[in-house]
């Protein structure tokens, strides 16, 4: 206990200097904390997205960068649900379309007996049925302060607001669903769905059609899961890419920061090292006492970073646009990736000066001025 007491006393010692490689530290964990809750968010969204209400997987044009770039013929759609263990096959248009003061609006187009299938249930209003009516999703409705019987502008054309629905996904809840042949009109896309989701009959394997599927169309992708998004969507996979890339420099700055500030600590402690190990202190226990100094700043900037990246992705969600498309997620992986990367800084930092100071020997640094 008294040498746990010792670490943390001498690292207050130099309030000032411990104090600025905290805060530097506590950046980088703060953008990692950050840059993985966007991405968990936006997987969440797409995994809701691919997967939804009673399908059991969903299907994409292949090669594209992007979902939005999907581009899949209707009569894809029939031919997909005759084939011998589909139940039903939902062709879906999917666009973004700027509503009031939000430019990135989720909207769908669906046939209206295929709502269900992807998962939409009114809980107020009922479905539309005309060309210039939609339904809104429950998070839309009440931030938008719009509700059945109300009217929406999209790309200065009047709909009337029949129906409130819930998926039970917040991306989804926070769109709005119109007929299938008008958004295909509205996007010049008349023919072609962006997705297509496909409800099995109870029993059938799922890994068995999506094979079959995707033998039998070749220009065609299965999503199954959240760990197959890259398929369709390449960007998740750059910004995954680049989270990494950020972590590995927070260590390379970090780590050089922490170095920094423990030889520094070391150089000015030579003498006072010297009477611990005039008084019997053996190398092992003034290596762990320097190594426990690194680790302990580096523990006090994972608290620190982390509120920081919680407080800085808030203030970004007040942005309109920014909350209009995307909901952070804080997952136990995001934090234990930003515990680990300060471990990796503290041991990183304070391995060299732990081992420099562990070698000094008492006359050496006794006689130190």
């Amino acid at each position: 206990m008294r040498f746990l007491a010792l670490i943390f006393k001498n690292m207050l010692r130099r309030k000032t200097r411990s104090v600025f490689t905290i805060l530097g530290i506590s950046i980088g964990i703060a953008t990692i904390i950050a840059l993985g809750a966007v991405m968990s968010g936006i997987t969440s969204s797409m995994e809701g997205l691919l997967k939804s209400g009673k399908a059991d997987f969903s299907v994409a044009e292949r090669g594209v960068s992007d979902l939005m770039f999907s581009r899949i013929s209707e009569n894809r759609t029939d031919e997909i649900e005759a084939l011998e263990g589909v139940r039903k096959a939902a062709g879906v248009i999917i666009g973004f379309y700027p509503v009031e003061n939000n430019p990135f609006f989720l909207v769908w187009g669906v046939e209206k007996e295929d709502l269900p299938t992807v998962g939409v249930n009114i809980v107020n209003g009922s479905f539309f049925s005309q060309d210039y009516e939609l339904i809104i999703g429950e998070v839309a409705s009440k931030e938008l302060t719009k509700n059945v019987g109300d009217k929406l502008i999209l790309r200065e054309k009047e709909f009337s607001i029949t129906g409130v629905f819930e998926t039970g996904s917040i991306y989804q809840d926070k769109g709005i669903a119109l007929s299938l042949r008008k958004l295909q009109e509205m996007e010049n896309q008349e023919g072609y769905v962006t997705i297509i989701y496909v409800e099995l009959e109870e029993g059938v394997n799922v890994e068995e059609v999506s094979q079959r599927i995707e033998e039998r169309f070749p220009d065609l992708v299965t999503i199954k899961s959240a760990s197959e998004l890259g398929k369709v969507d390449k960007g998740l996979e750059m910004m995954d890419a680049g989270s990494l890339a950020i972590s590995f420099l927070a260590i390379l700055i970090g780590g050089i920061g922490v170095t920094n500030t423990m030889m520094m600590s070391i150089y000015e402690r030579t003498r006072e090292i010297g009477v611990l190990r005039a008084l019997g202190w053996r190398r092992k226990r003034i290596l762990s006492m320097v190594l426990g100094e690194s680790i302990l700043l580096c523990s006090f900037s994972v608290l620190i970073g982390s509120l920081l990246g919680i407080l800085g992705t808030n203030l970004l969600m007040l942005h309109p646009v920014i909350k209009g498309v995307l909901v952070p997620m804080y997952t136990t992986e995001t934090f234990a990736r930003a515990f680990a990367v300060a471990f990796a800084v503290g041991l990183i930092g304070g391995s060299y000066p732990a081992y420099r100071a562990s070698k000094l020997s008492p006359s050496e640094a006794l006689r130190y001025e």
